[in-house]
């Protein structure tokens, strides 16, 4: 096993200061080989905050209760909040590598979300990367040599790690946003291409690999409206178009728009424009 720690004054006892607003208290590193095991327990958490970076291999985190059993992969960090219960295990046999830091102050948790981390975050994926490294490494290394102003240099990595870290979460939220946008656009086009047929919203979701809970809710915080709204919005205008420019009668129109039943389709037009088809093309040839 590998360890490489430091502690602010020399001093293993944690502790809550509030004189400065962000206050680095420790940092370190552990890797496993050949040690079977390396516990934590700490029922009563600790009065400052905790963020564990996992670069290597897995570890096994106990969320709220003992019998919780959270395995935390190589990538993620989980960030642990003062007086929160601590069960986690190291084990050999996952090639564990992580890296530390705890830290304390008066303006922690504001600092923490200005960086994009919320109150509700435990455990969050930000990738690998050897500059996560370097930066617990330098932390490391300040804390041990105590150069002059090493303290407020600790501060300023712990907010260079926090921006590499904001930077990581917003890059993947672009990305999410990206996909939910392209694959939004591609169902309403496929609905505007295909209004007129006899559409199925679970089969589109289907053949796009979604769940249909997922795909409605999704597509109408991107259209405003459902699926099912967006598509009689969209033969209703067309309706109303063919209405106002043809002689089709309103059941040629209402099939056009895809309504095999007449009676439907009227109840569906005066639903959504307070008139019926027929009192609707009245009223458009009077202007």
């Amino acid at each position: 096993m590998y360890l490489n720690s430091a502690y602010l004054n020399n001093s293993h006892i944690d502790f809550k200061d509030k004189s400065r607003p962000l206050i680095v208290g420790s940092c370190g590193t552990y890797r496993l080989n050949t040690r079977p095991k390396l516990p934590t327990y700490r029922p009563r958490g600790r009065l400052d905050f905790q963020i564990i970076y996992v670069s290597a291999g897995a570890a096994h985190f106990h969320f709220d209760h003992p019998e919780n059993d959270t395995i935390v992969t190589a990538g993620n960090i989980v960030l642990f909040r003062p007086k929160e219960f601590q069960k986690y295990e190291y084990y050999g046999a996952d090639k564990t590598e992580v890296f530390w830091v705890h830290f304390t102050g008066s303006n922690v948790t504001n600092i923490l979300r200005s960086y994009g981390i919320q109150d509700d975050m435990r455990v969050f994926f930000v990738g690998s990367s050897l500059e996560y490294e370097r930066v617990f490494k330098k932390m490391i290394s300040e804390l041990q040599r105590c150069q002059k102003d090493y303290e407020e240099l600790l501060s300023v990595l712990l907010r260079y790690l926090l921006i590499l870290i904001h930077r990581q979460l917003t890059k993947q939220h672009v990305l999410k946003n990206e996909y939910l946008d392209s694959e939004m656009d591609l169902a309403a086009q496929y609905f505007n291409d295909n209004y007129h047929s006899d559409l199925k919203i679970e089969e589109y979701a289907a053949s796009r690999g979604m769940s249909v809970s997922w795909f409605i809710r999704n597509f109408k915080e991107y259209a405003k409206v459902t699926p099912l709204q967006y598509i009689v919005s969209l033969r209703i205008s067309n309706a109303q178009f063919l209405l106002e420019t043809t002689t089709y009668t309103v059941a040629e129109i209402g099939h056009i728009v895809g309504y095999e039943n007449p009676l439907y389709f009227s109840r569906i037009f005066h639903k959504q424009k307070g008139f019926s088809p027929s009192e609707y093309r009245k009223q458009a040839t009077k202007k």
